[in-house]
């Protein structure tokens, strides 16, 4: 896991903002063009490019132009790396919460 910790860490700074999870959800939904996504952010087209070159730069989302426009993908690949990681923290810490009340059961009541 310590070798994809850079791809992870790349991932999880793109899902930190909340405009970038906002179009990753609405692209799970199926591909759209970069003007309809970014209609409803107040924000101008350049911010919101930034934006769309953060998710691309972590692998989340991908493009292609086709004349005049150019419509996104999600990478759905990309957030089984994220799931994974969750995965991986829940089994460490149920196995850790199962310990602690493994040995809370275990001791004397007092009384």
């Amino acid at each position: 896991m310590a070798n994809q910790q850079p791809a992870l860490d790349t991932l999880f700074h793109a899902l930190a903002d909340p405009t970038r999870r906002a179009v990753v959800g609405r692209l799970m939904r199926g591909p759209a063009p970069v003007k309809q996504l970014a209609e409803p952010f107040a924000i101008g087209l350049p911010a919101f490019l930034k934006h769309l070159a953060v998710l691309e730069a972590s692998g989340l989302v991908r493009s292609e132009k086709r004349g005049r426009v150019r419509t996104c993908h999600v990478e759905a690949a990309r957030l089984a790396a994220a799931e994974d990681w969750f995965a991986e923290q829940r089994t460490v810490w149920q196995g850790r919460a199962d310990r602690l009340a493994a040995f809370v059961e275990s001791q004397p009541a007092e009384g």
